[in-house]
């Protein structure tokens, strides 16, 4: 099996990935043309456009979570009221109350999961781009190309020095070792990863004597597009730290350090500036949901700094501009978000709902009651029959519990109402 390609093969990933691919490639044909080639340049500059573009998502996404914070109350009460009632038709009819409380507010679960997925479809899509820069930008797996042609044409005895220099220098893959067939890909991608000592030890095996000179001139090109800050952004933290220690070289300790404590804050900052939910924002020792978002808080920002001192700076660069433009994007829409009045986000989520119920031909929320109704005409016990009974909007509404779903959605109906008459 092909353990290394020059693309991105990740189911549908791949096709974000090629996406933005094309994306990465016009940056760096642009730095090129001005004169600064340079792949951590291009990875700054792809990861800000990147995030820029996915603002509305995330927007859409912040409302959604005032929206959940408001119907939140409601959900509780419901969860609540079933506690300790295990059987079927006790959890049909919470699950029926809860569907009838997001409908009531224009909330759609799926639409959020939606959202979701497709922002994690884009962030790892924006990763495998980044691990994959020679299959994505032309001009960088050029600066290969000659030494790949002459490596791919020693076939067998070029395989097997491959294979073996691999192991011998610790080479680090996109993911395991090299596949039992040379290809112009997979010795793109060997190349485009070793670090300046390994290029060294390149040219001083016998099997690639006669390609000595090829081998220096390949080695000056790509770390001069691959040097960011005096550093080579294939080499990880932990690598430099370790060649800096042995050339007394405080510059590049402190350099390696950085990365992985920029790592840390940015990402802790980011946390922080996140608007909590009632559960994570609560002082409450005993909710496991705020003890969760609390150990998240402190844990997420650790792992992202071991992550970059043991990935190569690549990742650390993408990581930490990456942790920079959420924190300014966090800030601005937080102010946004801040300035919508809740009546009228549940006002405008209604309205959405309805269109969206209209185009697709579906009956109004208040048919949920012939659902619940007809899923629960065994229930036997009484009290648990006139739970359901409030999840009906049309029968008994003017009579209905001050504490039932009914008497919530009138009034909403009123408030929409009085709002009517103003304008």
């Amino acid at each position: 099996m092909e353990i290394l390609l020059s693309k991105s093969t990740m189911p549908l990933v791949q096709y974000f990935a090629q996406v933005l691919g094309w994306l990465m490639q016009g940056i760096y044909e642009v730095l090129d043309k001005i004169g600064i080639p340079n792949v951590g340049v291009a990875i700054i500059l792809y990861t800000i456009i990147v995030y820029i573009l996915m603002t509305p998502i995330q927007i859409q996404q912040q409302k959604s979570s005032k929206l959940s914070a408001i119907i939140s109350p409601e959900l509780k009460e419901i969860q609540k009221k079933y506690q300790g009632k295990k059987s079927q038709e006790a959890q049909l009819a919470m699950q029926q109350e809860i569907q009838a409380v997001n409908e009531k507010y224009g909330m759609n679960q799926m639409g959020t999961c939606g959202t979701l997925l497709i922002q994690m479809a884009l962030l790892f899509a924006l990763y495998q781009v980044i691990y994959h820069i020679p299959g994505y930008i032309p001009k960088v797996a050029n600066i290969f190309s000659e030494l790949t042609d002459n490596i791919v044409a020693m076939g067998d005895g070029g395989l097997t020095m491959v294979k073996d220099f691999i192991s011998a220098n610790k080479v680090r893959m996109v993911s395991g070792t090299i596949s039992d067939t040379l290809t112009t890909e997979n010795v793109t991608d060997f190349l485009y990863v070793l670090k300046p000592s390994q290029w060294t030890s390149l040219a001083q095996l016998s099997e690639m004597s006669q390609y000595k000179g090829l081998i220096e001139t390949t080695a000056m090109q790509a770390q001069k597009i691959t040097s960011f800050g005096g550093i080579q952004i294939s080499m990880s933290p932990f690598d430099v730290i370790k060649e800096g220690w042995a050339a007394k070289s405080v510059f590049k300790i402190i350099a390696a350090v950085a990365v992985p404590v920029l790592a840390w804050f940015t990402q802790w900052l980011n946390y922080k500036l996140m608007p909590q939910s009632p559960a994570a924002a609560g002082n409450n020792a005993n909710d496991p949901t705020a003890a969760t978002m609390r150990s998240m808080g402190t844990t997420m920002p650790i792992f992202s700094a071991f992550l970059c001192i043991s990935f190569s700076y690549g990742i650390g660069i993408y990581w930490i501009a990456g942790a920079v433009i959420r924190c300014i994007q966090q800030v601005v829409i937080n102010r946004r978000i801040a300035q919508i009045d809740p009546e009228e986000l549940v006002k405008k989520a209604q309205e959405k709902a309805a269109k969206k119920r209209a185009k697709k031909g579906e009956p109004e929320p208040s048919t949920v009651r012939k659902t619940a109704s007809t899923s629960t005409r065994n229930v036997k016990n009484s009290h648990m029959k006139a739970n359901i009974a409030d999840v009906d909007y049309e029968a008994n509404a003017e009579n209905a519990r001050p504490d039932s779903i009914t008497a919530r959605a009138n009034m909403v109906k009123r408030f929409d109402e009085k709002n009517g008459k103003k304008k």
